[in-house]
C-alpha cells in the first residue's frame, strides 16, 4: 500500500487531522489499537471560560469559530448528530464569588460569553448558596459516538487498520517512511499519552494527568444545564449525570481508585442534596503539557516524522483549529504558531 500519510492513533487529534487530509484530497491510512482512551472518557464539553479563575480559555474565539463547522461537517459526512448545546451555571458560594463574576463580565474577552445577571431561581436538588452565573454558548461533543462512526466510515474505505504500532519496524528514508507493507511520504503520531513510549518524540515534556469520573443516577435532580462548582455535573439522559473530574499528576494507570471515588463523592455531596446511585466509575490519562499548549511539529532530525499531541482537557475545542494549522504547515509551508510548535522545547 502506498499513501501520502500514515496516522498513528485515532482520538480527537487523529480524527481531526484525518478529516483535514480528506477534505483536501490526500491519501492516508490510520493505525490504531485502542490502547489510549483519554478522548473516549472525556465529557467533550466546550466552554470558553475557565470558571475556576474566571479567565478566558486560550484562543477561545478562534477555537469556537472552527469547532462548529468542523463537527457539523462531520455530522453531514457520517449521518450522525454529535453536537448538543446547553447553558453552564457556575455555583456562587459567596458574595465574593458574585463580585468576581461581575468583574470578569467587564473583560472584553469574556463579556460575550458571561451573563451579568445573577440567577436567583433555586434548582431542585442543588445546594446553590448565593445563586448562579450563566455562561452562554456552551455544549458538548458526543466524542465516543463520533469516533466510533468515523472509524466505521474509514474501515469501509479501507483506511483504518486495528493494529498496534511497533516503532522499531518503522523504516525512515530521506523523503519517505515504510511501515510493514505501507509506504508513505510522512507519518503523523497522534497517540495521546502513548507518546511517552514513542522513541522519536518521548523527549517532549508530555506529563499526562489522570482524571476519574462518575456516572450517577439521580431522578430527583432534573437538570437541563451543566452545573459547575468544585465538580461539574452534566446531564447525560435518562436521569443519569456525568460527574467529574479529578486531577492526579502521579497515577498513570487507567484503573478507577477508591481515593478518586472518595474525592468525587465528598465534593458531590456538597453540591447536591438528593439521593443518587453510582452507575459507573472510570478514568483516563489526559495528554497534558505543563504550559497547557499542544505539541505539534516535525522531528528535529527526521522531517517526515510529525507529532500532533497534547490537546489536554479541551481537545474537542483545540483539535479542529490546530489540525488546520498543522495542515497548512505541512502542505502550504505556513509556519506553526510559536505557542504550539515543539521548537519551543528544542533544548530538550
Amino acid at each position: 500500500m502506498q499513501v501520502e500519510y500514515i496516522i498513528v492513533g485515532f482520538g480527537l487529534a487523529g480524527m481531526a487531522i484525518s478529516k483535514e487530509l480528506e477534505d483536501h484530497g490526500h491519501s492516508f491510512v490510520v493505525l490504531d489499537n485502542a490502547s489510549q482512551v483519554s478522548s473516549r472518557v472525556a465529557a467533550g464539553v466546550f466552554n470558553p471560560v475557565i470558571l475556576k479563575r474566571f479567565t478566558p480559555v486560550w484562543n477561545a474565539d478562534e477555537q469556537l469559530e472552527h469547532l462548529f463547522p468542523f463537527y457539523k461537517d462531520i455530522s453531514k459526512r457520517l449521518g450522525g448528530d454529535y453536537l448538543t448545546f446547553f447553558d453552564t451555571l457556575k455555583v456562587f458560594k459567596s458574595v465574593e464569588d458574585q463580585n468576581n463574576w461581575f468583574m470578569a463580565c467587564d473583560n472584553p474577552l469574556l463579556e460575550k460569553y458571561m451573563d451579568p445577571k445573577i440567577i436567583k431561581t433555586e434548582k431542585s436538588g442543588i445546594t446553590h448558596y448565593e445563586g448562579f452565573g450563566k455562561v452562554n454558548g456552551t455544549g458538548r461533543v458526543l466524542v465516543t459516538n463520533v469516533l466510533d462512526d468515523y472509524i466505521e466510515y474509514l474501515k469501509e474505505k479501507e483506511q483504518f487498520l486495528e493494529i498496534p504500532f511497533v516503532y522499531n519496524e518503522l523504516e525512515i528514508q530521506e523523503d519517505s517512511v515504510t511501515y510493514k507493507d505501507i509506504k508513505a511520504s510522512r507519518i503523523i503520531f497522534a497517540e495521546g499519552y502513548g507518546l511517552k513510549e514513542n522513541p522519536f518524540f518521548n523527549y517532549l515534556p508530555l506529563t499526562g494527568t489522570k482524571g476519574e469520573m462518575l456516572f450517577i443516577k439521580a431522578p430527583d435532580l432534573q437538570l437541563t444545564e451543566q452545573i459547575k462548582s468544585s465538580l461539574f455535573v452534566l446531564p447525560a439522559g435518562g436521569h443519569v449525570y456525568w460527574v467529574g473530574a479529578t486531577f492526579n499528576w502521579t497515577d498513570k494507570t487507567l484503573d478507577p481508585t477508591e481515593k478518586g471515588r472518595k474525592e468525587l463523592l465528598e465534593k458531590l455531596d456538597t453540591m447536591i442534596e438528593v439521593p443518587y446511585e453510582i452507575v459507573n466509575q472510570f478514568g483516563g490519562i489526559r495528554p497534558t503539557v505543563k504550559d497547557r499548549r499542544p505539541l505539534v511539529g516535525k522531528h528535529p532530525k527526521h522531517q517526515n516524522l510529525i507529532v500532533f499531541n497534547g490537546m489536554g482537557t479541551r481537545g474537542v475545542m483545540i483539535a479542529p483549529t490546530v489540525s488546520k494549522q498543522l495542515y497548512d504547515y505541512l502542505e502550504n509551508n505556513q509556519p506553526l504558531p510559536k505557542d504550539i510548535s515543539i521548537e519551543r522545547f528544542e533544548n530538550k
